[in-house]
């Protein structure tokens, strides 16, 4: 059926995106797949997925900001910064917080922030992820890193229980932001060891939970035979780049992939080319050596030269 497309995946708990990508794999019965960002296991949510020609723009997704709602508790902390991890430190909770203190904590990480990933991910020190590190019993020095938080908010009324308490929140934030991290750096602002209890990614760029589809519903989809009316167009991943659309002559060398001199609606460093009949055929981006000239940077026509 040589499927083309991208996926709004509504991923499940318990589930890596490797696992998703396999199952989908085996569903669209190709192996062209490709995820655009990691979701660790306990989380659900958004997580688009590329399949066939799709698989081109996976590049173009992953400095997509996301959006997030979760859950911090308060009282302790874990080896993972979420549920699923080992306790490592406890104190209980004494205070009772207002609406108000918390929101006003929660809006105090609004703006650039520099953040320690944590040694359960997947980030590289000295050629090996932090998660093998961490497995073998060993710390190493993490690197810093920066992140913007755009907005953060707070959802719920603060639950006291057990000697912990938790709310929920909102957040949109930059790639790489590790919401574990700011659930522990939440608590510590606080006064308290915290982790992650509860994460939930809402939205991956322009692709929303509201137009994301389960596993369960996308077998149902496939035994009526409509499994590839679900995908959306490829192109959906570049709309942030400036479109140029060109006429018949430009588009015969675009097909080639040809440089081509900069031309009226083609100024911008790096835009997506359609032709007249609304096919994205490609993205050009300004020529490093010849500076009147525009060059492909990715080619999506995917027919015979002309």
């Amino acid at each position: 059926m040589n499927p083309n497309g991208i996926l709004i995946l509504h991923k499940p708990r318990g589930m890596t995106s490797h696992d998703c990508v396999m199952k989908i794999r085996r569903l669209f019965q190709t192996k062209k797949v490709g995820h655009t960002g990691t979701l660790d296991p306990d989380v659900t949510g958004v997580l688009p997925i590329c399949i066939g020609k799709a698989t081109k723009v996976v590049e173009y997704m992953s400095g997509y900001s996301k959006q997030y709602e979760g859950e911090v508790t308060v009282g302790f902390s874990t080896t993972t910064e979420d549920k699923s991890g080992d306790k490592v430190e406890s104190k209980k909770v004494v205070e009772k917080w207002s609406q108000q203190f918390i929101a006003m904590t929660l809006n105090e990480f609004e703006g650039d922030i520099v953040q320690i990933p944590p040694m359960y991910s997947a980030v590289k020190v000295n050629g090996k992820k932090l998660y093998e590190y961490a497995r073998a019993g060993k710390q190493v020095e993490r690197p810093e890193r920066n992140i913007t938080i755009h907005s953060i908010e707070l959802l719920s009324d603060v639950v006291y229980q057990d000697n912990t308490a938790s709310f929920r929140f909102r957040v949109h934030c930059s790639k790489g932001t590790y919401v574990r991290t700011l659930a522990v750096d939440i608590g510590r602002k606080l006064g308290y060891p915290a982790h992650m209890s509860d994460l939930v990614r809402t939205l991956s760029g322009p692709y929303h939970i509201e137009e994301s589809i389960t596993f369960e519903e996308l077998e149902m989809k496939k035994e009526m035979c409509t499994l590839t009316e679900v995908l959306i167009p490829f192109d959906t991943a570049v709309n942030y780049l400036p479109k140029a659309v060109v006429d018949q002559e430009t588009e015969m060398k675009i097909k080639n992939g040809s440089v081509i001199p900069v031309q009226k609606g083609l100024e911008q460093n790096r835009f997506t080319v359609y032709n007249e009949n609304g096919e994205c055929l490609a993205v050009y981006k300004r020529h490093p050596t010849k500076e009147d000239f525009v060059k492909p940077e990715k080619m999506f026509w995917t027919g015979e030269p002309i």
